[in-house]
């Protein structure tokens, strides 16, 4: 019984660490950050991206890389957030110290909105430091946290569209 319990034990932990991730190929690996002035995303220039995502959760996402463009032309040119929490990222994966991010992005570090509704209630946030390094990660936006406890979308919400296999 006990071996039993070890085994169910460690698959289970495989499936969360490991099993679901894929690399994000290189040529999806455009980040993208939301313009001020048309409100629509638009790539940005990086380098030595490196990326992981899952389908058995959008929540997966996260990535590491290096930007080419100043943060003082970044924040001019792109629109601005406060309420980033970056998710914590497996331990292997260790380009993505969601812990070490969040703390920066009380000092030197600027969130950005990448993509709002990348999927329904879900926001790509985008964090850029002083000198190029940037990271990205799904959250869970305002529409999202209302319409996944159950309740109906806010008026100024998109409309919540199940997927046909949901229905």
């Amino acid at each position: 019984m006990l071996l039993a319990a070890a085994v169910l034990g460690g698959v289970l932990y495989y499936q969360q660490v490991y099993a679901y991730y894929d690399d994000v190929p290189s040529n999806a690996a455009a980040v993208m950050l939301t313009s001020v002035s048309t409100g629509e995303a638009e790539p940005i220039v990086v380098q030595g991206f490196q990326g992981i995502d899952a389908i058995s959760s959008p929540l997966r996402y996260r990535a590491c890389f290096e930007s080419t463009l100043s943060l003082a032309t970044l924040t001019e040119t792109y629109e601005i957030i406060d309420n980033a929490e970056p998710r914590v990222a497996p331990r292997w994966f260790d380009c993505f110290d969601a812990a070490q991010i969040g703390a920066d992005l009380r000092t030197d570090a600027v969130a950005f909105m990448g993509v709002e509704n990348i999927e329904y209630g879900i926001d790509r946030i985008v964090a850029i430091y002083p000198d190029g390094r940037g990271y990205a990660w799904h959250q869970i936006n305002e529409c999202g946290e209302v319409v996944f406890d159950g309740n109906r979308p806010p008026e100024d919400c998109p409309q919540f569209q199940k997927a046909p296999s949901d229905a």
